[in-house]
């Protein structure tokens, strides 16, 4: 089966989420990021951080999956969706490797 690509955005509640995070919401983003560390580790995780929007900072990371319903289930356990929520697309990714 092929890899698909996905864009990820994690959009806060709030746009000032970024600079007024309470401390059980920093405990919840600190958890957000081991989480999607181990999928760095495997390669399915490509990249993913915060984008410094000035209109209001917003995460963005990009996936390598084996279907969209994989996706699904690797957003639904992160533990930022209790604060924040999630939209994704696909993506049609250009590696290294095909360039050149």
């Amino acid at each position: 089966m092929d890899t698909l690509y996905f864009a990820v955005k994690l959009n806060p509640r709030r746009p000032d989420f970024a600079q007024t995070m309470t401390v059980d919401e920093r405990i919840t983003m600190s958890e957000h990021v081991l989480y999607w560390k181990q999928y760095v580790d495997q390669g399915i995780m490509l990249v993913f951080g915060p984008v410094m929007d000035p209109k209001g900072v917003y995460g963005l990371g990009i996936l390598a999956v084996k279907s969209e319903a994989e996706l699904k289930e690797l957003l639904k356990n992160d533990p930022a969706t209790t604060i924040n929520d999630y939209e994704y697309h696909p993506m049609l990714a250009v590696l290294s490797d095909q360039i050149g």
